[in-house]
């Protein structure tokens, strides 16, 4: 079977007898197709692959880098989720009678702290984006709204018209295994999703197209999570600021911690099933601490 044919319907079991979500699909499917070029370019039958060929894969995926000196450990448990995930297809369909990831285990996970902008970065950012054009219109409200409302690239993309609750000065968010939540929005983010919708968006709407999607492209499409990273880039470089958009994720929740919020609240806002997740931004705090006890008291110098 062709790797192209064997890719289509490995996502056809993901969806049909998984039954995963198109973002774990998209994942899990992108892991095996980069999998199975290798494997062809390399000569190597995935029907009798073993655990010693996953290795060098493993190995030739980290010398790579993927844009990084060395793949994170995260990074390469997602990999083997991934093929161990893509051999239990070839065990289901016959193709093969053993999982070659059996042998291998996964490496630690290593816990770093997410990176986190000041609020003067943040509204530096912000103030980066002319406004004076529909796209910059667009995208300070995209930016603005993932930051107030602590949103995950993801949910940001899956937001549509109806999820907008202006008057009740509300967003509902799809999270995590269809998980609804409602957010509030703060001032900023409503006054820029009235000026975004009452201004804007009709012009980026495209006659014969009605897209339901809160955010559009330059061709009256839903925005991707593509678009977004791109434009993010953008305007960090020329902000000078460091940071990815689940940056601003991670800036809204310790903002909130630093300015009183209890943790529970911020897990709701933030759609965490679990409070230890949540709990990662209180180290943050700490660290804070730490530094400041370090730099201002007359015991805190080394």
């Amino acid at each position: 079977m062709k790797g192209r044919d064997l890719l289509r319907e490995y996502q056809d079991w993901l969806l049909l007898e998984l039954r995963m979500a198109d973002n774990s699909i998209s994942t899990y499917s992108g892991e095996a197709s980069m999998f199975l070029i290798w494997a062809g370019s390399s000569g190597y039958d995935p029907a009798a692959i073993g655990s010693d060929e996953i290795t060098l894969y493993i190995e030739a995926r980290q010398s790579a880098g993927e844009g990084e000196e060395n793949l994170s450990s995260r990074t390469v448990s997602r990999i083997m989720s991934s093929l161990r995930s893509f051999f239990d297809y070839l065990i289901a369909a016959r193709i093969r009678s053993t999982n070659p990831m059996d042998r291998l285990k996964p490496p630690p996970l290593t816990h770093t702290l997410p990176q986190v902008m000041s609020i003067e970065e943040v509204d530096r950012f912000l103030s980066e984006i002319d406004t004076d054009k529909p796209f910059g219109v667009r995208d300070r409200t995209l930016f603005e709204l993932i930051y107030s409302c602590g949103l995950r690239v993801s949910e940001a993309v899956e937001l549509t018209l109806d999820n907008v609750f202006l008057k009740e000065g509300l967003i509902r968010v799809i999270g995590k295994g269809d998980k609804e939540r409602l957010v509030p929005l703060g001032e900023e983010a409503e006054y820029w999703l009235q000026t975004y919708l009452g201004d804007v968006r009709p012009l980026l709407t495209k006659q014969g197209k009605r897209d339901v999607h809160l955010f559009l492209n330059n061709r009256g499409e839903g925005l991707s999570r593509k678009g977004m990273w791109k434009r993010f880039r953008q305007v960090a470089l020329q902000a000078e600021v460091e940071g990815k958009i689940h940056t601003l994720r991670h800036s809204f929740a310790t903002h909130l911690l630093r300015g009183g919020a209890d943790l529970r609240s911020v897990q709701e806002l933030l759609g965490h099933s679990d409070i230890s997740t949540t709990q990662i931004y209180t180290h943050l705090n700490r660290n804070d601490l730490a530094q400041a006890h370090q730099k201002f008291h007359p015991r805190g110098q080394i």
